[in-house]
């Protein structure tokens, strides 16, 4: 399979569900750190991507960069499709 060098950047995978990203994205992405805002009872947020990187502190970077807290966030490693 011949990947698309200009799908799954993070500006297009960014407020998306990791559930939503195709096939190509998800092999394209596999292995980045990814976070998604924590859920509590007193917050239901969507399960959406807010930041995307190499590295927990790429992920970090971003969140700080777009005037979000980290604390909030739950970190993780996007798994390969299959």
């Amino acid at each position: 399979m011949r990947l698309d060098p200009m799908i799954a950047t993070p500006d297009k995978t960014l407020g998306r569900a990791p559930e939503e990203l195709s096939l190509e994205e998800r092999l394209r992405l596999a292995g980045k750190c990814i976070a998604l805002e924590i859920y509590t009872p007193e917050a239901t947020p969507f399960r959406r991507i807010e930041a995307i990187g190499d590295s927990l502190e790429d992920c970090l970077r971003m969140l700080r960069s777009r005037g979000l807290d980290p604390e909030q966030f739950e970190f993780s490693r996007l798994p390969a499709p299959y």
